[in-house]
């Protein structure tokens, strides 16, 4: 069930027993507008802070009440949102800075963990302002319902981002899972709970950092030694010599031939060949 399910008297009646932080009129009572009269909806800030009727459309003011006639105080309720009955369910989300890192083993942990399809996961650099699937994860959310992670640095990528995510979560009356790490089960963000969240998200963004400066100091290092990151060339010095005494052959071999028999690509061998030719002494160049 959710906001947008229930009837106009439903959502009428879980509106009104809440206060009205805008017009002050008590629960049980209609909102009113500034000149005296019964408003023609419920103000916003009033039945946002029932989680069933967020997500939904504005709520009107059944016609009962009067809306548009002179307000009048209602009959006194009992403060807050009525219970809901829903057991809730766990929305999954998982992310990755790079490419080249896993989302297998954080879908794997979701699922095992009983995360409903679809898990939203996605693939975002650290540099982009917002995140998509986050956000479509936030809107998943159902009274009741859990966002699961599984690890604390998987909600965010600094402190700013890792606090301010968690109280959206607590804000739309949701609670937070963690599978792993010193905060592993469901995040109390009440009392001390706070604090504690607050300063492990605090050391899992100097851990990144930490990583991140470690991670240059390796690559300076290796640069200085003369070993330089990324794959191995296709074409090393020893298969452009194989290239190259085939080419001077009396019957040489074409170099789509050569290329096939040395298991690299025509045209990564075209390029190897006259990169070669361009950086040979003068007087040589006619050899290759």
């Amino acid at each position: 069930m959710n906001g947008e399910r229930l009837d106009e008297a439903a959502r009428a009646a879980l509106a009104e027993r809440q206060r009205c932080p805008r017009c002050t009129v008590p629960a049980g009572s209609p909102c009113r507008t500034k000149n005296g009269t019964v408003a023609t909806f419920y103000h916003s800030v009033r039945y946002d802070s029932v989680a069933l009727l967020r997500s939904g459309p504005p709520v009107r003011v059944p016609k009962d009440l009067g809306p548009g006639k002179a307000w009048r105080p209602g009959p006194a309720v009992e403060e807050g949102a009525a219970p809901v009955d829903r057991p809730g369910d766990r929305i999954g989300y998982a992310r990755v800075s790079t490419r080249g890192q896993d989302l297998d083993t954080q879908e794997r942990l979701l699922r095992g963990a009983g995360c409903i399809e679809p898990l939203y996961v996605e693939t975002i650099s650290s540099r982009q302002p917002e995140r998509p699937k986050f956000l479509a994860a936030l809107a998943a959310l159902r009274p009741n319902d859990i966002l699961t992670v599984t690890m604390l640095d998987r909600l965010g990528r600094n402190t700013v981002e890792l606090i301010t995510s968690a109280q959206d979560i607590e804000h739309r009356g949701n609670r937070l899972e963690i599978l792993q790490g010193p905060l592993a089960g469901i995040y109390d963000p009440r009392g001390a709970g706070k604090i504690v969240f607050a300063t492990f998200a605090a050391f899992a963004e100097a851990e990144r950092e930490f990583i991140r400066d470690r991670t240059l100091d390796g690559l300076e290092t290796a640069t200085a030694k003369g070993r330089f990151g990324g794959r191995p060339r296709a074409v090393d010095d020893d298969v452009l010599a194989i290239a190259q005494s085939r080419l001077r052959r009396a019957d040489p071999q074409s170099v789509t031939a050569i290329a096939r028999d040395l298991g690299v690509g025509r045209s990564t061998l075209y390029r190897a060949l006259a990169h070669a030719e361009a950086e040979a002494p003068q007087g040589q160049e006619g050899a290759s």
